[in-house]
């Protein structure tokens, strides 16, 4: 007699999972920017919020936060090791002291002439066609925002 469960269980192979599909494909694509990055002394999440920096300096951050979908819990160790490093400013805001501003110092800003030949190797390191990372960019970030609505 067939197994009225095989269907079931394909579905639980680990190969049949769009969670990991995405997480390991997280995992290749942090390890390729970490070696990019070393030479900035950047960590992955430090250069998003750099690169947000870089669009609009003087942000607060609940603001950089809802830009990279973290919450300040995590946001906040990570501003302070940038701090550390000379590449950015923490204040408290004139009009409300419950919101930190972040800026970037001399060095930040010239840290992103360094950091302009990272989208360039990473799209190199891909060997894909651009026409296909738009495409796949586009998906994903459709993906996220369902996902977002259902949660």
């Amino acid at each position: 007699m067939p197994d009225q469960d095989a269907p079931a269980r394909d579905l639980l192979h680990l190969d049949q999972q769009l969670c990991f599909a995405l997480y390991s494909a997280n995992l290749a694509l942090t390890r390729a920017y970490r070696g990019l990055l070393a030479g900035l002394g950047l960590t992955y999440p430090q250069y998003l919020v750099m690169l947000v920096l870089w669009e609009q300096e003087g942000q607060t951050v609940s603001a950089i936060g809802q830009k990279l979908f973290l919450d300040s819990a995590t946001l906040t160790p990570l501003l302070k090791r940038l701090q550390a490093a000379g590449l950015v400013t923490r204040t408290r805001a004139t009009g409300d002291e419950r919101q930190v501003e972040i800026g970037l110092t001399e060095a930040g800003r010239a840290l992103r002439g360094r950091a302009s030949a990272v989208p360039q190797a990473l799209s190199c390191a891909l060997a894909c066609p651009p026409e296909a990372l738009l495409q796949l960019k586009s998906q994903l970030e459709d993906l996220r925002d369902h996902l977002g609505r259902v949660a």
